[in-house]
């Protein structure tokens, strides 16, 4: 699809589907949210995932237009130790050195994970799959090692992070205190050639595994190693994304007894956008549709962002998994909507929404944690915001007491926070419509700020200061 029918698409789609959310408020509209292209926005803490090239169950070349005007800064790619050493001791490059320069180049800086076994070296290579085993004799661990020294002296001009493999927890047979030695091993390998990197660990599947995370830290420690931890990734599918956080907060909480100054990122999450019978992989066993996803991603991005969290967004294509993998089938958690040869079919109405978000909450955007928002709904969410450069304040809204639905009643809710308001203005993330808040509906007293009336959706809304959103509106 041409970009400008793609933009023509996503116009309608969006229109017509917001119109069955029962949000839109009686007022005046004043703007459109206009999305920015990567390379105009200087830095943010998005980025989406870009997994499975290893195992080419997305194609790159065909979703590649997309990255930079989805707006995300960052991209998650798999590594693929078996792909590209497919004759022990000799490797083809060729795959990866078409995606981290071409995917650098459109302003969205390339993360890689360096993953999975490789079966070329038998049983103790480990396997090529989600789930698999880690290579653990010595002949793959040599080879594991000139692998990594290979990619890393290849790419540490493009790639400023490097991610210690993937789900290792999902492997039965992997302790936490295993998958520490191995993972002191390949991030000392990385230190040596590119000191200046950025290490990931771990890419959890579950939030709640404290045993297993509590025996790999005390491996880094016993090491004298915990500085070689930079960044935190997990995962942890929740129906309901807002359910989530009191277990991240306990791992974050272990994570930090031990380095306190290790980031949290949440590495991997998107909800699918088709009913339980045609998706795979995480969060199948519900119905979904495109509405519904979009207001899962929009939940957990801005759950994540209003807790000072990263986020990396699952995923921007569609995933075909084949034969001899964790699953066979088609992951719907795309962005985009994949034809059955992996090419692109059309963006979905996420990509949109994914838009508005990493296009407004730059780094131009500060979190007030100590600013609590109040409201008079006990179930919505809500998160404060202050525009570095005008000032103004931003407000995040959101009903969160159930999995999002594609027919949800907006509750009524007031709102107070302590802020700055001159012109404030309601907006619908996912259409990107912006109205204007009537003068009766909102006072101040002092430097706080109430708000009647609002449309509360089970998806994110912003109340916010017009002049803070003058890179967008």
């Amino acid at each position: 699809m041409k970009p400008k029918i793609a933009a023509l698409f996503l116009t309608s789609l969006s229109f017509s589907l917001t119109g069955n959310t029962q949000t839109a408020p009686n007022w005046p509209v004043v703007g459109q949210l206009k999305p920015r292209d990567s390379k105009q926005i200087k830095a943010s803490t998005w980025s989406i995932g870009g997994e499975t090239l290893d195992r080419d169950y997305t194609d790159y070349q065909s979703y590649k237009t997309y990255l930079g005007p989805l707006g995300a800064k960052r991209i998650r790619l798999q590594g693929g130790w078996s792909k590209c050493e497919k004759i022990k001791g000799q490797y083809d490059f060729a795959w990866l050195d078409a995606v981290i320069p071409d995917a650098a180049s459109r302003g969205v800086a390339p993360w890689v994970e360096l993953s999975y076994g490789n079966p070329i070296y038998g049983p103790g290579g480990g396997e090529a799959k989600l789930a698999g085993h880690i290579p653990t004799s010595p002949e793959a661990l040599a080879a594991w090692d000139a692998w990594v020294r290979a990619m890393v002296t290849r790419y540490k001009s493009q790639v400023p992070e490097w991610e210690i493999w993937n789900e290792p927890d999902l492997n039965a047979k992997h302790t936490g205190a295993m998958i520490g030695e191995f993972y002191l091993r390949t991030a000392r390998l990385v230190k040596s050639i590119q000191p200046e990197a950025r290490l990931i660990a771990l890419g959890m599947a579950s939030v709640t595994k404290l045993d297993f995370m509590r025996e790999f830290m005390e491996v880094l420690k016993k090491e004298n190693a915990l500085n070689l931890i930079d960044i935190l990734t997990y995962h942890g599918y929740a129906p309901n994304p807002d359910t989530s956080y009191p277990n991240i907060e306990k791992l974050r909480q272990l994570v930090w007894s031990y380095n306190p100054r290790v980031v949290f990122m949440q590495g991997e999450n998107g909800a699918p956008s088709t009913l339980s019978a045609v998706t795979i992989g995480a969060l199948r066993q519900f119905d979904w549709s495109e509405l519904t996803q979009a207001k899962w991603n929009l939940r957990r991005m801005l759950g994540d962002h209003g807790r000072g969290i990263a986020t990396n967004l699952f995923t921007i294509s569609d995933i075909h998994y084949a034969a001899g993998d964790h699953m066979v089938g088609v992951n719907t958690k795309g962005l985009l909507k994949t034809n059955p040869d992996k090419t692109i079919e059309r963006p979905k109405l996420a990509f949109k929404a994914a838009q508005h978000v990493f296009s407004l909450f730059d780094d131009g955007i500060e979190l007030l944690e100590k600013t609590k928002p109040a409201t008079s709904q006990q179930t919505v969410a809500a998160f404060a915001y202050r525009h570095k450069k005008s000032g103004g304040s931003l407000v995040t809204l959101w009903s969160g007491e159930a999995r999002p639905a594609d027919t949800y009643q907006p509750k009524v809710t007031d709102v107070t926070v302590e802020g700055s308001f001159k012109n404030p203005v309601f907006v619908d993330l996912i259409s990107g419509k912006a109205y204007e808040i009537p003068k009766g509906t909102w006072k101040k007293s002092g430097t706080t700020y109430t708000f009647t009336g609002l449309l509360v959706p089970d998806y994110p809304v912003l109340i916010a200061e017009k002049a803070a959103l003058a890179a967008v509106l």
